[in-house]
């Protein structure tokens, strides 16, 4: 058999909600035994049962919004189904993926479920029955509840075989990962106890406790108590989660599944076959009873139950060995979980292997003599075991009451190497690397409920790096629709972020939800916004970053004869100097965005100021790297060779105001026009001087731009002339840029070496092409990829683009690398889903636990009673004639009769409160209709608008995309049989 991984867990047991707390309460000896709650049963009224056993708190709630399940059919849903759903989320958040990721692929869900309790409760009246019901108790829905919910479509089923249904959920499972029907299987069971029959059944068999407490191998062991519980785990092929990086807890090594046959009853225990499975699973497994250090046994705490276990468990391990096989069993600690009892014991010995140690199991201290347990290389768990270095080997035995036998043999995860950088460069430090911790719920309270659930469990952590825990949330916490990104460094950071957006006053859960993708444009900036030194903090930061400069640096090399970028991080002044500025700044815009690009952040449109246009022309496909960084090169040597004395400044005013001006001073020339009054002016120097004080004279801003030359002016013309000459391999921009030569987006024009050459001594047309962009693509982000803010600020200055968020991943000397993260994280919020693993070095991808989802408790399904009526016949509520016209938006129906129809039917198919059922909501993403509750809402709507007549579902199904769009559609349907 090969091996199978364990690589996430969920679990709920009396006294242990989830898994840090059952874990918790097997190290120190409790037990989750308690009197039987008033709402399961009066126990005054059932004295044979007893007055105790495991119940599990709050078993009650079902987040049912979250999972898009009406209220009415949340309550008429078998408590076990409401249970596995939210244990199932929790389980694929534990194995490191977004559960939603798996949306769409053949993961296989096997649950181990005992009886149909839930059915014979509700389902015995047939006065009584519904569609709901019967979909709600079938035992059978309880795996495919689960692969509905989830969109999974590989194997889907529930297992019966009494009380060893999880652990052959778990044998089913793996063997259909191995026979590659799916890839991720989830496996596991559950059981609640819903009434004291059962109970009853052990009473008369003489099988149940009478304290309610299973003391399994004790001296006073008399019986069985009963106990809820849930556990589901995530199973993959060793080899794909290795491959995947994912943790693991445990490897299946192997399992075997018997039955008993015609024994000694049916319902009595096998020594034989329990031996035989047993031997059985240790040759799939491939390994010898002595290499087991220890076996989770079924361990009931009946004394014949007892007696023919360990008999058995004697028979396989009392051969040579150094230790005694040490034995115990969780239903000291939990009671029989019957259905859930094997994956109780499964995940008990997944986290003892996880851990290294074994718990010591309750009630050993009074150990039953007449086991012979030392006679029969057998120990019982007095106290905790401590586990050696190397692999571990242990059992897991669940016998079913009908003779169903199961056992696992488990082993300790193998260890894996930790990353190590492979970008030939030195990793920050993790203590001081940067990561974006993501938080995603499906309203904005949940959000602020898990927002504070991770503070405080990020709190619990000694404070340090926080990158891994940063990446570890990019995988498992981004699937929803409300949104939280924060970029962080350290954990006390973290803590910080995340308690200010939990709070009440701060805005940002409301904010939370984007409705669409982010619309980005690129904003490359020109020369001018050079300095020694440029990008050293991001360099420093991102691996990414590293390697894209140094695939310009590599282009532009031959042309330089040296590396433009140990020139630009080396702090070396000749970057200033045309002939290294100009390939500097292309360099680096080319490297920006290409890290963007990378980790997802596609522009919709570029945009280059000046020099910026050939790495905009290269990010929009209309340039290759080597051909860009060939002209790039010329363009600064023949700029470099042209004579020194002119210069450009910024002016606050527009071009009309400056044409007196230019015209007495000759050689002076607009070289950009960036706003309505933003001109700047190109000229020699001693012309500027004069043009400057006027214009200060006047009150006008004026300010001396950092360059060289008169650039865009006529004193370029020898560049331009050097620039014409040759051929340039050119096409088509593949995404749309708006030149600033033109003022507009080019469609068809090639930018060969005519563009170039008149690009260099033409007037800038920024403004002109930012309001083209705007008109094109209708941007809600801008980005402006260069080593310093020019850009932007020129574009908040002239207006063109309202209501656009501005970012900027590299924004002067001061930037550290944060801002890419902070950039990145904005975009998320606003509805991007980035590259994240591009975002951190190899070194800092380690996996991190991380609190799982906190669903809400609000609502509560238990009472058989007040759910089991179908929909109460509707009356008719509209007036004869309809009112023309649609109802208000925000959701008050008071002034639309055929929308208050509406929403009133929606409330009572849905069970939904009528303020609930507004215009925008969907009827199947937020109110969780189905086909079924569909025909329910079609009669409602007959019923309450008699002049609508019979309409077919056929005829309604384009409308159902909302409640608004249906009640449009019936007021059209009513206007067109009134006319």
């Amino acid at each position: 058999m090969g091996d199978v991984a364990i690589v996430g867990i969920d679990c709920a047991f009396p006294g242990a909600a989830g898994v840090q707390a059952y874990w918790d309460l097997l190290m120190r000896g409790g037990d989750g035994i308690a009197p039987v709650p008033a709402q399961r049963w009066a126990a005054r009224d059932f004295p044979a049962v007893g007055g105790s056993g495991g119940f599990i708190d709050d078993a009650d709630v079902f987040d049912s919004d979250f999972f898009s399940v009406t209220p009415r059919e949340a309550a008429a849903m078998d408590p076990h189904h409401r249970l596995l759903l939210p244990c199932a989320w929790r389980a694929l958040e534990d194995s490191g993926r977004a559960p939603g990721d798996l949306a769409g692929t053949e993961t296989g869900v096997f649950v181990g479920v005992m009886g149909g309790e839930w059915g014979r409760l509700t389902m015995s009246d047939p006065a009584r029955t519904t569609a709901l019901l019967g979909s709600g108790s079938s035992t059978g829905m309880a795996a495919n509840r689960i692969s509905y919910h989830f969109n999974f479509t590989g194997p889907s089923l529930a297992v019966d075989t009494a009380c060893s249904s999880s652990l052959v959920a778990v044998h089913l499972a793996a063997g259909s990962l191995l026979a590659e029907e799916c890839d991720t299987a989830l496996a596991g069971g559950v059981n609640i106890v819903l009434s004291p029959s059962l109970g009853m059944v052990y009473g008369q068999l003489g099988l149940a406790a009478a304290d309610g407490r299973c003391k399994p191998f004790s001296a006073d062991a008399d019986g069985i108590g009963r106990s809820d519980g849930v556990g589901l785990v995530v199973l993959r092929r060793l080899a794909d989660a290795l491959a995947d990086g994912q943790r693991i807890y445990a490897v299946l090594r192997g399992s075997a599944v018997n039955q008993d046959g015609r024994s000694n009853g049916v319902i009595a225990p096998n020594r034989w076959s329990q031996q035989r499975v047993l031997n059985s699973a240790y040759r799939r497994a491939g390994v010898a009873p002595d290499r087991v250090a220890f076996v989770e046994a079924h361990g009931t705490g009946t004394v014949l139950g007892d007696a023919i276990e360990c008999a058995a468990l004697g028979a396989v391990h009392a051969v040579p060995r150094d230790t005694p096989c040490a034995i115990g069993s969780v239903k000291g600690n939990l009671g029989h979980t019957e259905g859930a009892a094997g994956i109780a014991g499964l995940i008990k010995t997944a986290l003892a292997l996880h851990h290294r140690i074994v718990p010591a199991s309750l009630f050993a201290d009074r150990e039953n003599p007449q086991l012979r347990l030392g006679e029969r290389g057998l120990r019982l768990l007095k106290a905790p075991m401590r586990l050696p270095r190397g692999e571990t080997l242990a059992g897991v035995s669940s016998f079913g009451m009908g003779g169903t036998n199961a056992h696992a043999v488990l082993g300790s995860a193998p260890r894996t190497p930790r990353g190590a950088g492979t970008d030939g460069a030195r990793s920050r430090p993790a203590r001081d690397a940067v990561g974006v911790f993501t938080v995603s719920a499906d309203t904005p309270e949940a959000l602020r409920r898990n927002l504070a659930a991770q503070a405080d469990a990020v709190a619990g952590r000694p404070r340090g790096a926080a990158a891994a825990l940063c990446r570890s949330s990019n995988l498992v916490k981004t699937g929803l629709p409300h949104r939280f990104a924060t970029a962080v460094r350290d954990t006390g950071e973290l803590v910080d972020a995340l308690r200010r957006a939990a709070a009440p006053t701060d805005t940002a859960a409301e904010q939370g939800r984007p409705w669409g993708r982010p619309v980005v444009a690129f904003l490359f900036t020109g020369q001018g916004s050079e300095y020694p030194g440029m990008t050293a903090g991001l360099h420093r930061e991102s691996p990414l970053y590293r390697r894209h400069l140094a695939e310009a640096d590599e282009a532009l090399a031959p042309h330089l004869g040296e590396s433009v970028r140990d020139l630009v991080l080396g702090g070396d002044e000749r970057v200033h100097r045309p002939r290294f500025a100009q390939p500097a700044l292309f360099a680096v815009g080319y490297a920006l965005a290409r890290t963007l690009t990378s980790l997802g952040v596609g522009p919709a449109a570029v945009l280059g100021h000046s020099l910026g246009e050939y790495a905009a022309a290269v990010t929009a496909g209309a340039l290759g790297l080597e051909e860009a960084a060939r002209l790039v090169a010329r363009r600064g040597a023949l700029t470099a060779e042209l004579p020194a004395g002119g210069g450009m400044i910024a002016t606050g005013v527009g071009p009309g105001e400056l044409a007196g001006l230019l015209a007495a001073e000759p050689g002076t020339a607009v070289a950009a026009l960036n706003g309505p009054s933003d001109t700047v002016v190109s000229g020699p120097l001693d012309a500027l001087e004069r043009i400057t004080r006027q214009l200060t004279g006047r009150g006008v801003r004026v300010a001396r731009l950092p360059v060289t030359h008169a650039f865009h002016s006529p004193l370029m013309a020898p560049a331009a002339a050097g620039l014409r000459t040759g051929t340039v391999r050119c096409a088509r921009p593949a995404v749309p840029l708006a030149s600033t030569r033109h003022g507009r987006v080019l469609r068809h024009d090639l930018m060969d070496a005519g563009y170039w050459a008149g690009q260099i001594e033409e007037p800038v047309l920024m403004d002109g092409a930012l309001a083209a962009l705007v008109a094109e693509v209708a941007p809600t982000h801008l980005i402006e990829i260069g080593p310093r803010g020019v850009l932007l600020q020129i574009a908040a200055r002239g207006g063109r683009a309202p209501g656009v968020e501005y970012l900027h991943p590299a924004p002067g000397p001061a930037s550290t690398g944060l801002e890419l993260a902070e950039a990145v994280a904005a975009l998320y919020r606003a509805g991007l889903d980035p590259r994240w693993e591009e975002l951190y070095a190899p070194g800092h991808r380690g996996v991190e636990p991380l609190a799982p989802y906190v669903f809400s408790s609000a609502r509560r399904s238990w009472d058989r009673e007040s759910f089991v009526q179908p929909a109460r016949p509707a009356t008719a509520t509209v007036p004869d004639a309809p009112r023309p016209g649609r109802g208000a938006g925000d959701g008050r129906d008071g002034d639309d009769p055929v929308l208050h129809a509406v929403v009133q039917a929606v409330a009572e198919v849905g069970g939904h409160p009528p303020e609930r059922v507004v215009r925008e909501a969907r009827f199947y993403e937020d109110l969780g209709f189905d086909s079924v509750m569909i025909m329910q809402l079609k009669n409602q709507v007959e019923a309450r608008l008699p002049r609508v007549g019979e309409v077919s579902v056929q005829q309604m199904l384009p409308a159902l995309r909302s409640v608004g769009a249906l009640a449009d559609f019936l007021s059209d349907v009513l206007m067109a049989r009134s006319s």
